[in-house]
């Protein structure tokens, strides 16, 4: 580095004596480096999804940690056609996606860190219903946020799930029974209602003019016990617009 910076300076003293430069020190300039881009590029680089497979890391709090059940080939893809690799068995893997016949992990095979697929044969899980239950958690997943996105609460949701949803409550309740404990959002739906007003224009004259009053029209009360929605009400005007009171199975527990 320190040589390359005495070069640019004999180069800028050379340049503003001659208004040229030597093609003897053209030729020493350093060819422009690509390391620093090709590392930002590898360190983000991710597998992309491929047909007919579904992403499950990140749909969970935790990632879900699996071993490989014995010395086993990792492939490139989910076909199991290209091998990547071999793992030995015992080696503790990330699951990352899954599909009918092959789930994708991440972890360190006998040639280093790899990220690609295995058979499910090749895989010991705490949970014998683990594909099932993915495959539960991510449509669940997609349900949520089709929710969200509208702004629409179910029965099975999550206090948090609720929260993304419609934001801060306008009121909240906490209780503790013996059957557990319970808590009620209250939020206030409110629309805006056009008004006619009266007023003048610069000449004088009497005009009338539209402006929009924010009025409340509903309130949704939602009574989760848990931390998960086992009741909604309206208790003022028709919050749910008359379509009735969704539901969601809950969270998939994981042991």
């Amino acid at each position: 580095m320190k040589t390359h910076r005495l070069l640019l300076i004999g180069m800028l003293l050379v340049l503003a004596t001659t208004g040229t430069l030597p093609i003897r020190l053209l030729a020493q300039l350093p060819a422009p480096s690509t390391n620093l881009q090709r590392r930002s590029s590898s360190s983000g680089s991710k597998l992309l999804d491929e047909p007919g497979t579904i992403t499950v890391e990140g749909l969970l709090p935790q990632p879900v940690i699996v071993k490989v059940a014995q010395e086993s080939t990792i492939y490139y893809n989910a076909d199991l056609q290209r091998p990547l690799g071999a793992m030995a068995a015992g080696t503790v893997v990330t699951l990352v996606a899954l599909g009918d016949s092959a789930y994708r992990v991440r972890g360190r095979a006998r040639h280093g860190d790899v990220a690609g697929w295995l058979r499910p044969a090749d895989v010991i899980s705490p949970d014998p219903g683990l594909h099932a239950n993915l495959k539960k958690v991510h449509a669940r997943a997609l349900q949520v946020r089709d929710l969200i996105a509208n702004r629409e609460v179910a029965l099975g949701m999550t206090a948090d799930e609720v929260r993304e949803s419609l934001g801060k409550p306008t009121r909240s309740t906490r209780k503790v029974t013996p059957q557990g404990r319970e808590e009620t959002l209250e939020y206030s739906i409110f629309d805006r209602v056009p008004q006619t007003v009266l007023g003048r224009d610069p000449l004088g004259n009497i005009i009338q003019s539209i402006v929009y009053v924010k009025v409340e029209t509903g309130t949704l009360s939602i009574t989760f016990k848990e931390d998960l929605v086992n009741a909604i009400e309206e208790k003022k005007g028709s919050p749910l617009g008359g379509g009735g009171v969704k539901i969601v199975v809950p969270p998939i527990i994981f042991r």
